[in-house]
C-alpha cells in the first residue's frame, strides 16, 4: 500500500469513526447467546441506506448471522430479485426460509426478529420507536460522504462468486463499516458473522482492551466460538473468502484484496 493510498485510507476511517459515533450507542453490544435459526436469514440491503442501519442495528443485538446481498444503486444482481419476491424494488428486504416470512419496512422486520429470535420475544424500547423518518442514521450516512450507495460501474457486468465471502463484523466497528461498503459497491454477497461485545470486558479494540491482560471471553458465548475460528484474540473486520482461500485481517489490506480480486 502507497503513503498516498494509506492516507486515504486513514481518511475513511475517521469518517467511519464519526459515522459510528453519530449512532451509537447501538450497533456494538449483542447477546451472547444468539438464536441463530436453522437456515440463514437473508436480508437484501445496501450498506449507506439508513431504515437498513436499523435492521443492522437489531441484527447486531441479537448476534444472528445473516446471508447479506448488497444491491446498490445501479445494480443489476439482487434489486430484481427483491423486485420479483416482493413486488418492489424497496431496501431493506428480509427473507426467513425457517417461517415463509418476507418483509419490507425496517421496523417490521425488527419487531420479527426479536419476536422470532429474540430472548423475550419483544423488542426493547431502543428499538421501538424510530421516527418515521431516519434523521440520525441519515446523519451517519453524510458522515461517510455516501459511500456504499451505488454500484461501481466497472464490475456491473461481472458474474457473482462461485461461493459467499465471510465476514466477521460488528454494526459500529468503523474499520469494519469500510469493507462493507466495498463490498457492497462492488455487489459481493457474503455471510456476515455478527461480533459485538458481549459485556464490558470485550469493550476496546484487540490490542487495548479496558481489561488489561490476557483476553478471555465469556465461556460459552459466542465470541468464544469466534476466538476457535481466528485462532487469536477477536479482531475485526476477518474476511474469509472461500473462491480463492484468502483469509485476512485489516481493513486496508481487505479492502485491496477486494478491488483486486472483485473490481474489474
Amino acid at each position: 500500500m502507497t503513503n498516498h493510498t494509506g492516507k486515504r485510507h486513514r481518511t475513511k476511517v475517521y469518517q467511519s469513526l464519526a459515522s459510528t459515533l453519530v449512532t451509537l450507542p447501538r450497533g456494538v453490544m449483542g447477546t451472547p447467546y444468539p438464536k441463530q435459526p436453522e437456515k440463514p436469514l437473508k436480508l437484501y440491503e445496501f450498506e449507506a441506506c439508513p431504515y437498513c442501519r436499523r435492521v443492522r442495528d437489531a441484527i447486531t443485538q441479537l448476534n444472528l448471522d445473516v446471508e447479506i446481498y448488497p444491491c446498490p444503486k445501479g445494480g443489476k444482481k439482487y434489486r430484481q430479485i427483491v423486485k420479483d419476491k416482493g413486488g418492489k424494488k424497496q431496501f431493506p428486504f428480509l427473507i426467513d426460509e425457517n417461517t415463509g416470512a418476507q418483509l419490507y419496512e425496517s421496523q417490521e422486520i425488527i419487531h420479527y426478529l426479536f419476536k422470532h429470535y429474540g430472548k423475550t420475544g419483544q423488542t426493547p424500547r431502543k428499538f421501538s420507536h424510530y421516527p418515521k423518518l431516519p434523521y440520525i442514521s441519515a446523519l451517519a450516512s453524510v458522515a461517510n460522504v455516501g459511500r456504499g450507495i451505488w454500484i461501481d460501474q466497472q464490475i456491473i457486468d461481472r458474474p457473482a462468486p462461485e461461493k459467499l465471502l465471510e465476514l466477521w463484523s460488528f454494526e459500529a466497528s468503523p474499520y469494519t463499516r469500510l469493507v462493507r461498503e466495498v463490498l457492497t459497491e462492488l455487489e459481493l454477497p457474503y455471510v456476515l458473522h455478527n461480533v459485538p461485545k458481549e459485556r464490558w470486558q470485550d469493550m476496546g479494540p484487540a490490542v487495548l482492551r479496558l481489561k488489561p491482560g490476557h483476553y478471555i471471553p465469556l465461556p460459552n458465548g459466542k465470541r468464544e466460538k469466534v476466538v476457535e475460528v481466528m485462532g487469536r484474540d477477536i479482531q475485526v473486520p476477518y474476511l474469509v473468502d472461500p473462491n480463492t482461500g484468502v483469509k485476512m485481517f485489516e481493513s486496508a489490506k481487505i479492502v485491496e484484496y477486494l478491488k483486486k480480486q472483485y473490481g474489474k
